[in-house]
């Protein structure tokens, strides 16, 4: 299958990403003698893929990524690298390319350190590889400093070195590098087309595919997620009883604290199943005995990573609380698309009888409050407001509409 396939509703980027590697594939040959390069190439050393949340950002990048590294026997005929099945495309895929650099971060920004190594990084030739690929699926949690340090390696690059980054919007990442990248927007995906893939590819029911790629309205990784996990259904079941909870300042407090509890739990179940193992690992190859003391100087280190664990279960909460409050933004569309007698699809199909209530008891205009609510809520997570006090804020507010 190619590594095409798995861009869902992105035939336009897809097509972009396959001439370009065909470019560069010419280019790599070119270089060992074969054949002369195009005289247009449309290949170049910086992408940009942007585009809103579950678009497909990072999915596009890793497969751009395979197609550089692709050595199918095909290209020689005339095939379009990037064939899904060669060595190159596999272990690029699966992450264990030894040219293909894949960071991600699991807390709340990229900092200066992370980014040197980065462009350290940029500047070897490949070891194995066609190219040497560098995929920032963060890019816009750098920091000013990090996109500093990555600007210079940007505007220099090795000749054999491509950096894709990803990005929700270009706003969102430093403008003397996103003008030395090549823009890539994507949409999100289709409804029906995420529905379609999470049945060939994850072998899901096409009654529960259709409702999850609805439920989160073409998010394709919260569709699959929300297919296969029960306890995400429950959690998003509970997030939309929420607007009937309202009634009072007693309520509205009690919703408010629930809803970061949760939020709290989730990054507490997600630090059992990771701090544990990362820290017997660290002691382990810090030649600390089983059950017995640490060696001396090793204190620092512990400590440095007590706080990237404190740091990513704060991103985790955060991360949970906003996908509660996407599940909420959601339904109150779905409450003003009834009260505009639009024709839009239901989103929350299973909740019908609460939205026409809540339809009929309130004003379009109450709704688009409730939602502008919500915004201003997930702006004051993002702002570092304490979580309690943004959302009691955000729940007063859909309590007054």
């Amino acid at each position: 299958m190619p590594v095409w396939d798995d861009l869902v509703g992105q035939d336009k980027v897809s097509e972009q990403l396959a001439a370009a590697a065909r470019d560069a594939d010419a280019l790599v040959t070119a270089v060992a003698g074969a054949t002369p390069p195009p005289e247009a190439s449309r290949m170049t050393h910086a992408w940009l893929f942007t585009g809103p949340p579950g678009s497909g950002r990072s999915t596009a990048a890793r497969a751009f990524a395979a197609a550089l590294q692709c050595v199918s026997p095909d290209r020689a005929l005339g095939g379009v690298p990037g064939c899904g099945f060669c060595d190159g495309c596999h272990t690029s895929l699966i992450g264990t390319h030894a040219d293909v650099q894949i960071v991600r971060t699991d807390l709340l920004s990229i900092g200066v350190k992370e980014t040197r190594d980065l462009v350290r990084r940029a500047q070897l030739s490949p070891a194995v590889g066609r190219w040497q690929v560098i995929v920032l699926e963060d890019a816009d949690r750098l920091t000013e400093g990090a996109g500093n340090v990555l600007l210079k390696a940007v505007e220099e690059p090795a000749p054999r070195t491509v950096w894709l980054l990803c990005a929700p919007s270009i706003e969102d990442v430093l403008p003397t590098i996103r003008s030395r990248c090549r823009l890539l927007t994507l949409r999100t995906p289709p409804v029906e087309a995420v529905a379609d893939i999470l049945v060939r590819r994850d072998g899901i029911a096409p009654d529960v595919a259709a409702a999850a790629a609805s439920a989160t309205q073409g998010h394709i990784g919260r569709a699959r997620r929300l297919a296969t996990d029960p306890r995400a259904r429950e959690r998003r079941a509970a997030v939309l009883k929420l607007p009937l909870r309202v009634d009072d300042v007693g309520s509205c407090l009690r919703a408010a604290q629930e809803l970061v509890d949760t939020a709290s739990e989730d990054a507490k179940q997600l630090a059992e199943e990771v701090d544990v193992k990362e820290t017997e690992e660290l002691k382990t190859a810090l030649g600390a005995a089983q059950g017995g003391r640490m060696p001396r100087g090793t204190a620092g280190v512990m400590k440095e990573l007590e706080d990237r664990q404190k740091r990513r279960r704060t991103r985790t909460q955060r991360d949970s609380l906003d996908l509660a409050l996407i599940d909420l933004t959601g339904f109150y569309r779905d409450v003003l698309a009834l009260q505009l007698g639009s024709r839009l699809a239901i989103a929350n199909a299973d909740s019908g009888d609460v939205l026409e209530r809540l339809a009929r008891g309130s004003s379009p205009e109450a709704t688009l409050r409730r939602i502008d609510a919500i915004a201003a809520c997930r702006d004051a997570l993002d702002r570092n407001v304490a979580p309690l006090l943004a959302v009691e804020a955000m729940t007063m507010a859909l309590r007054a509409g």
